[in-house]
């Protein structure tokens, strides 16, 4: 039977909105006198959980709240939610990075950690230096560190840069360098931040392989977190849901990423993200609405497999010079693997218009998708240079349909179908 290799009991973390530290010298001292007459803390009884979409009443917030759970030696873990459910928190109290505020932590082994580009490194040593400092930090001694160097070397890809100051390397060649260290050392637990979206398409699917060796063939454990659903699903046997700072659900990583998916699928119908700050591109052409008909142009966003749907955008154009429009729309799935690119210059289709208020439609004849929940990007270059670029900007839903017109439903883990006629040739 596995042993535990962490421990965690009644944990939380609080924070003080706007400040560095706790709080003020009157919160310090209120919080030293309760303590001395053996009282609980008065800041542990305020605060408010942590949802990043509503304005607070309170200066403090939970970035965890009563956390229990245990995670055992060789298995990978899979910790997933959304942007401020509390995960990177959860990482940093268990590297020790910072303190929880009640609480306790049971660690058996050595950890090494990767939660942020650079992390433990110095910038002025060399990639070299910085080896040697990583594995003296987890307690080995050179001898070791001597045995895994050419290894990690290779991995890592950057023989050429490896006697260079880290401060000159790019984010990838951090990323790296840093994951290659953290894996190859020896380390009894592996603790592995989004970091690895940083690196290339390659690099990345290296280290998910690396790190499944490292759980399945050498017994260590992993905890990783990461936004993309497929890898979780690849590497890790389990998952841990976090909400607003609360550990929701935990079990099998289907069982638990399916749950996280419907949580998705809720936020998708209350909103779009027309209104996002994270759109990217030069703004004189912007998305200011979209949306998704049917074939009689009524507005839905439910639609039977083989149904017509139309996709709808429209446009403002602040500059008054006229150039062609580029547009793009990419479909993925609620797990974020990409399904198609729809795009007027793919069909040669050439779109210049000197309003300054166009609506451009994409229309799928026999929508081959299955039944799921589907996110589109919305893209909008001129002479290819990006305008306006938005991530997830909205969604439509496939339920279960007759696309074939058989009266046959086929296997719904097929993320299309494909239009396709038979025949026999003697």
């Amino acid at each position: 039977m596995s042993q535990p290799a962490i421990i965690i009991e009644n944990l939380s973390k609080q924070y003080r909105l706007g400040d560095v530290g706790t709080g003020t010298l009157s919160h310090d001292l209120k919080r030293w006198w309760y303590a001395v007459r053996g009282k609980e803390d008065p800041f542990a009884k305020i605060g408010e959980t942590n949802d990043r979409t509503q304005k607070g009443n309170s200066e403090y917030v939970w970035a965890l709240k009563d956390i229990n759970l245990q995670i055992n030696q060789g298995d990978a873990v899979g910790i997933i939610g959304r942007n401020g459910a509390g995960k990177s928190t959860l990482l940093k109290l268990l590297s020790k990075t910072t303190a929880p505020t009640t609480g306790s932590i049971k660690v058996k082994g050595r950890i090494a950690s990767l939660l942020e580009v650079g992390t433990g490194f110095h910038p002025e040593l060399s990639g070299r230096d910085n080896i040697y400092l990583n594995g003296a930090i987890l307690g080995m001694r050179k001898r070791e560190i001597d045995r895994k160097l050419d290894e990690i070397v290779d991995f890592a890809g950057i023989e050429r840069y490896i006697d260079t100051p880290v401060k000159r390397y790019s984010s990838g060649m951090y990323v790296r360098l840093a994951f290659a260290v953290a894996a190859h050392l020896d380390s009894d637990i592996l603790i592995v931040d989004e970091v690895l979206a940083v690196g290339d398409a390659e690099f990345q699917k290296k280290c998910l392989g690396k790190m499944g060796e490292v759980s399945q063939g050498q017994g260590r454990t992993v905890l990783f977190v990461s936004h993309n659903m497929e890898s979780i699903c690849k590497l890790c046997q389990n998952a841990k849901l976090f909400k607003d700072g609360k550990l929701i659900k935990e079990g099998k990583s289907n069982d638990v990423i399916e749950e996280y998916l419907f949580e998705k699928s809720l936020d998708f119908n209350k909103k779009s993200n027309l209104n996002s700050k994270t759109r990217i591109g030069e703004q004189n052409v912007r998305f200011i609405d979209t949306w998704t008909e049917d074939d009689k142009k009524n507005k839905r966003t439910k639609f039977k497999a083989g149904e017509t749907i139309r996709i709808l955008a429209r446009l403002n154009k602040l500059a008054t010079n006229v150039k062609p429009l580029q547009i793009s729309f990419g479909i993925s799935t609620i797990r974020e693997v990409s399904i198609t690119d729809l795009s007027n210059v793919l069909t040669n289709q050439e779109f210049i218009s000197e309003s300054s208020d166009v609506v451009i439609e994409c229309l799928i004849k026999k929508a081959p998708f299955n039944v799921g929940v589907y996110v589109y990007n919305l893209m909008v270059r001129q002479q290819g240079q990006i305008e306006d670029w938005i991530i997830n900007a909205s969604h439509f839903e496939i339920v279960s349909g007759d696309y074939f017109g058989s009266g046959k439903i086929p296997d719904s883990n097929r993320l299309i179908f494909v239009d396709q006629d038979w025949k026999l040739n003697s």
